[in-house]
């Protein structure tokens, strides 16, 4: 009598085989799938970050509303001794605050950084200082600008090597650009101009 062979086993063992390969290929996908997602949080959270830093630097802008120039004792009576910049923070602004402020001051002999000190010492890292002086500060947040209406001046003493002021004194006819920027990052530039005359005042406008 012929036995009849057949190829059962043949056929589990390549099912099991089968089902071996499925498994291992759901499991790679799922692990790179889990990849994808953390790559793609992760570029989100980058991308948010990126674009947060990057709508502070256009919106916490230093305003400047005006810029005033007054005669000292030290100055003489064609110079200007103490500029004062009356600032208040831009539309959408966030808190600024004018301790984190840095000035970058340029004038016809000289590029001075001043940094704020409320007791006039100069650090070794700048060239002079500025100082504040509230003028409308319901809350008393000065240093601070916290609401539209404060209003804060940045007050920047000039002299010369005899008095140790920087900058030096700003004489008549005379030009200084400033780059006002602020923790962000964010920069104001405000131009001076000393009139030709000064003849007669103790303080003007710049």
């Amino acid at each position: 009598m012929i036995e009849q062979l057949t190829n059962d086993d043949d056929r589990g063992q390549v099912g099991i085989g089968t089902l071996i390969v499925f498994i291992a290929m759901v499991l790679v996908a799922a692990i790179a799938a889990g990849v994808l997602i953390n790559t793609a949080g992760f570029l989100q959270s980058s991308a948010e970050q990126t674009g947060q830093e990057s709508q502070e630097q256009v919106t916490n802008r230093l305003q400047v509303l005006s810029s005033t120039g007054e005669k000292t004792d030290l100055s003489a009576d064609n110079e200007i001794g103490r500029v004062a910049l009356t600032t208040t923070k831009a539309p959408g602004a966030d808190d600024i605050d004018l301790e984190e402020v840095t000035v970058q001051w340029v004038d016809s002999s000289e590029t001075y950084n001043l940094v704020y000190s409320d007791d006039g010492s100069v650090p070794d890292s700048a060239d002079g200082t500025f100082s504040t002086q509230p003028f409308k500060d319901n809350d008393d947040s000065s240093p601070v600008i916290n609401s539209p209406d404060d209003r804060i001046d940045m007050i920047i003493n000039l002299g010369d090597d005899a008095t140790g002021g920087a900058p030096g004194y700003l004489e008549e006819g005379e030009t200084a650009t400033l780059r006002i920027t602020t923790s962000s990052g964010t920069a104001t530039t405000e131009r001076l101009v000393v009139p030709e005359s000064l003849s007669g005042t103790s303080a003007t406008n710049l």
